[in-house]
């Protein structure tokens, strides 16, 4: 598909958001880190009902799609979620909200009486 298609760059960015925000345990690690703030790994294992490792990996793809930072303390690494993060999807559902709205809004205006 070509980037006049696509988005290019935008749309790369956006089908990583979305492949990391598919999971429904990485949401919820996400809203915890919004909600409370920089969390250590071993915390969120701890509220978690996934192991060590695997709460690594969801961090790890929320890393990589730039919705966490992380730091290193000691043997402890700590993440913070990264708000900006989401804002390709939010301009993405911005532009798809308006054209939805307008075409609502058409359709309901072709179903008044004249």
């Amino acid at each position: 598909m070509n980037d006049t298609l696509s988005g290019g760059d935008r749309s790369v960015a956006c089908d990583e958001l979305f492949k990391a925000l598919s999971d429904g345990t990485r949401r919820a690690l996400l809203e915890y880190l919004v909600r409370e703030g920089e969390q250590s790994v071993h915390a969120l294992t701890a509220r978690s009902d996934v192991s060590q490792p695997m709460v690594s990996r969801h961090l790890a793809k929320l890393k990589q799609a730039r919705l966490v930072t992380s730091r290193r303390a000691g043997r402890e690494t700590f993440y913070a979620a990264r708000v900006k993060g989401l804002a390709p999807v939010v301009q993405w559902m911005a532009i798809y909200g308006a054209l939805w709205s307008q075409r609502f809004t058409a359709l309901e205006e072709l179903g008044e009486p004249a």
